[in-house]
């Protein structure tokens, strides 16, 4: 016999995919009630550019992009190497458009036009993607979590804040609810979506050590509630983990602790070098990519520039200043040199290499060419209206560039294409699902690039709030069960 006070889907975590997960099972008829260890809604979700990765939308077709969920899955699983379990990422790839047109239909706002970068409401090129799928909300991440709480407060879903969950209610194999302050909730179905472990650094070291190569150049910028609570969920009930040793790690110069947004961006008119001297990358290409082609250089990378593009830096940002670069070059930690060949002496890199490179660059990119990186195809596509200046006047500096910005972390519970836990022998942890950074399998070992966490996040949110209803349904009416993708 059933309880009354049996609360039908308890939802962890109230970020992005925590509120997607409530709303969809209130949507589906289910009673919600949604804890959030920090006093407001939102984690990483919020502090996001909100940008959403999607394929087959409203918005591509405004704009007369043809785009399919097939073109996307085949695009995701192939810079993922197949690495990943097809069936899981094919119901994300079906979902995310679906999800997307969705969020449009709750009041999102994001016009059929040209975006030239992740802040400007639209449609952008957010990765290495072989169609633009980066749909741009306004009001970015902020406007997102907004939207979806408007959608819990008027489903009526309560979301109790400042309550971080203890542990999870364990009934003869089968999730039962929560424990918060000490207190039993039960439950017919929980969902699982508190986010990563990029805020804990003994997760960190054991399940994504190669962020902790940065050193003290090392900053993260995932919400505080980023503990790794999904982690220690899943050891009480045995389940999997999927994702162990990914995540995505920014690069950034060896200064810079702080997001762009307040940090500042890197002149325009620079390159990158490796030991060898020679250039040996697109300086804009995405962060899907950079970050591995840096770890693929023997040795420390370097970004090249000059006074005039030092001096020329936008004002009123915490890292990429003016003033603070002569500060930390006045300290000896950013190299500068009146020449190419005493810059080269400084980084320990072949002085000929170094002024065949510059020489090189200066003869392409101020004029709107590169034939060895294409930098100029990424500098249309981002909506640049001038080329870069020559790097010619000194000083010229050195700045050390690495990959070292952590957003997110991809070990999480393993789960199926209905957001069902599921166990190390692979069977469905009864009652419990995940979603987000906690629901692991999509974020792979490649981020495919901008809104692939948002994506993830609110789609498999969205399945697993419907599957968690679908369950309650089930455990008062055998007849009914999950829902399905």
């Amino acid at each position: 016999m059933i309880d009354d006070d049996i609360i039908d889907v308890v939802v962890i975590g109230g970020g992005g995919a925590g509120l997607a997960a409530a709303v969809s099972a209130a949507e589906a008829g289910a009673s919600v009630l949604l804890f959030e260890s920090e006093t407001e809604l939102g984690g990483s979700t919020q502090l996001s550019a909100g940008l959403f990765t999607a394929a087959g939308t409203s918005v591509q077709h405004g704009l007369g992009i043809e785009d399919s969920a097939e073109k996307f899955f085949q695009h995701y699983m192939d810079l993922n190497h197949w690495v990943l379990n097809p069936g899981l990422v094919r119901a994300f790839c079906d979902n995310a458009g679906p999800t997307l047109e969705w969020l449009l239909g709750l009041g999102l706002e994001i016009p059929a036009r040209v975006s030239s970068n992740a802040h400007m409401p639209g449609l952008c090129q957010a990765g290495v993607e072989d169609v633009w799928r980066g749909h741009v909300p306004k009001d970015q991440g902020y406007g997102l979590v907004q939207t979806l709480d408007r959608a819990r407060r008027a489903q009526g879903v309560e979301a109790i804040l400042g309550t971080r969950v203890q542990r999870l209610l364990v009934d003869d194999g089968r999730v039962a609810g929560v424990v918060a302050d000490d207190i039993e909730v039960r439950a017919h179905a929980v969902v699982v979506a508190s986010g990563g472990f990029a805020q804990d650094p003994d997760l960190l070291q054991r399940y994504y050590p190669y962020a902790l190569q940065a050193g003290e150049s090392l900053f993260v910028v995932a919400a505080p509630g980023s503990r790794g609570d999904h982690l220690r969920f899943g050891e009480q009930v045995g389940s999997a983990i999927a994702g162990d040793g990914w995540g995505l790690m920014l690069p950034t110069a060896y200064f810079q602790h702080l997001h762009h947004w307040q940090a500042g961006f890197p002149p325009k008119s620079r390159l990158y070098v490796n030991k060898a001297g020679r250039r040996f990358m697109d300086e804009d290409a995405s962060y899907a990519v950079s970050g591995g082609i840096m770890d693929l250089q023997d040795g420390p990378v370097w970004a090249v520039f000059d006074e005039k593009a030092r001096t020329e830096l936008p004002t009123g940002y915490a890292d990429w200043d003016a003033d603070r670069i002569a500060e930390e070059a006045d300290a000896g930690r950013t190299l500068r040199a009146d020449t190419l060949e005493e810059l080269a002496r400084l980084t320990d890199v072949p002085a000929a290499a170094l002024a065949r490179t510059v020489e090189r660059w200066n003869t392409q990119l101020p004029n709107g060419i590169d034939e060895d990186f294409l930098r100029n195809r990424t500098l249309a596509n981002k909506g640049s209206t001038s080329h870069p200046d020559p790097i010619a006047h000194a000083p010229f500096y050195a700045v050390r560039m690495l990959p070292a910005e952590l957003v997110c972390t991809h070990a999480g519970l393993e789960i199926n294409s209905n957001a069902e836990v599921l166990d190390t022998i692979g069977n469905v942890v009864p009652g419990l699902y995940a979603a987000g950074e906690a629901g692991a399998g999509i974020l792979g070992l490649r981020y495919v690039g901008g809104g692939n966490a948002i994506a993830n996040a609110l789609t498999m949110g969205r399945i697993a709030g419907r599957n968690a209803a679908g369950a309650s349904a089930a455990a008062t009416s055998p007849e009914l069960g999950a829902v399905g993708v």
